[in-house]
């Protein structure tokens, strides 16, 4: 067993709504969609119209900016709807699904195949989009070169889904996921939990590496600041865990099959479960078996796609996009309360020892979306270095963004941060600011400069 890293920093939030183990497959749905509005700096141009007969596997919209990065279709069926927003931007491409599925042939012998076979494989099924650049957090270039690619196997935010029950069924796929990587970097490094047994070990012809710790532990960033740190000019590229068994099947199947396992959570769920289904299906749908609780008094709630720190609003209609594999659904906060400042807290939960939280480490609790007051002076506290286990500094980081001072937001750790690894920051931020959001600003003005 190599070397463990053991982090010192970080946070766990325990929360009411833990995934049971069982694992429900969800029958087809009736729609699937793809919304260009998942990928950073995309640019989409449209490949088919309403009315359309696609298969699952066929390309749906391509990038302006890169035409060999195209998005396909999960499901055989027909285009029912191009959803345009302001300006006719796009916002999704919707595919009512056929009763028998028909898959677009992929067939390619990935034992002989060549580095040039496999990328021209994953960008003619769409699936290039699944391998993610760092720095900046965006689609890989096929054109560049990494120094290495990284995977997490596990996945440390609150009421995350195991991946060893997320991925029972996927060894054979995951195998040849990794073994499609490799043909494209042979260092291919894969994270794992200390002390936790994985069924991730099994995998051969990777360097897996343990980690011990708190959340972020399980964040791909953090583990390559610990293994191999991004310097300037150079470049890594990382995948969703589950993504390599998506990238495994169209070797071993000669399909696109974008199966996953996603954990349905939160208070707010009366079965918490893990659902089986397609990328693209609506979130009603996956909700469906899970069940959100009935409300009473006016009571809302929130539906996230992802964890509560990195996850993005979501509505019924909404559909899952490629990169997560969760959904939470918790209280919507903002009441207001009176004298709260007085009032004991039990059941709430601060870092601070202001709350009794402190006393019971291991009490689950029932968290809204309030933010427990507004929008305050940005001002230096040492929160944020307690909870970022990287050896950079975020304080100064954040306001070398503020300030849009490209030369100290490089010599500060830019390169190496995208937005969940600051979700901690965020989330013990005193002044409430949107640190996620200053990060991706960051990020931008980055690209558009450099």
């Amino acid at each position: 067993m190599s070397k463990v890293i053991k982090l010192k920093k970080g946070l766990d939030i325990k929360l009411v709504g833990e995934a049971e183990k069982q694992v429900v497959e969800l029958p087809l749905g009736e729609r699937y969609a793809v919304s260009p509005l998942g990928f950073e700096g995309v640019v989409p141009k449209l490949l088919v119209a309403e009315g359309d007969k696609v298969m699952a596997g066929d390309a749906l919209f391509y990038d302006k900016a890169h035409p060999e990065v195209i998005f396909s279709s999960p499901v055989s069926g027909t285009v029912s709807a191009i959803r345009r927003g302001e300006k006719r931007k796009l916002l999704a491409i919707e595919v009512a699904a056929d009763a028998e599925q028909t898959y677009k042939p992929f067939n390619v012998n990935l034992a002989k195949a060549s580095s040039e076979e496999v990328t021209a494989a994953l960008q003619s099924s769409g699936l290039w989009p699944m391998i993610v650049q760092r720095p900046y957090g965006i689609i890989a270039n096929a054109a560049d070169k990494p120094k290495a690619i990284f995977v997490s196997g596990f996945d440390s935010a609150p009421l995350a889904p195991d991946m060893n029950i997320a991925l029972k069924d996927d060894m054979e796929a995951l195998q040849a996921g990794f073994d499609a990587l490799k043909k494209l970097c042979q260092n291919v490094n894969l994270g794992l939990k200390a002390g936790e047994k994985s069924i991730l070990e099994g995998i051969n012809g990777v360097e897996k590496h343990y980690f011990e710790g708190a959340h972020p532990a399980g964040n791909v960033g953090v583990q390559i600041h610990h293994i191999n740190p991004i310097n300037k000019g150079e470049v890594v590229w990382t995948v969703a865990i589950q993504n390599v068994a998506i990238i495994g099947r169209l070797f071993t199947e000669g399909r696109v099959n974008m199966t996953k396992t996603y954990a349905a959570t939160g208070s707010q769920v009366v079965a918490p479960q893990y659902i089986k289904c397609l990328v693209g299906a609506q979130v009603s749908d996956v909700l469906l078996p899970a069940r959100i609780k009935p409300q009473s008094n006016g009571a809302k709630f929130r539906i996230i796609e992802g964890n509560v720190l990195t996850g993005k609003k979501a509505a019924a209609g909404d559909s899952l996009g490629y990169y997560s594999s969760q959904i939470t659904v918790i209280p919507e906060g903002g009441e207001l309360e009176l004298i709260g400042w007085l009032a004991p807290r039990l059941h709430k939960f601060s870092v601070s020892r202001t709350y009794f939280s402190w006393l019971m480490p291991k009490k689950r609790y029932n968290l809204s979306t309030g933010l427990n007051g507004g929008v305050r002076p940005f001002v230096v506290t040492g929160l944020y270095e307690k909870y970022l286990p990287m050896d950079i500094y975020p304080m100064y980081l954040f306001k070398a963004i503020l300030a849009g001072d490209i030369e100290k937001m490089e010599n500060l750790g830019i390169y190496e941060i995208v937005e969940e690894d600051v979700a901690l920051c965020e989330f013990v931020d005193p002044s409430k600011m949107e640190l996620q959001a200053l990060v991706r600003d960051g990020i931008n003005l980055m690209i558009k400069e450099m």
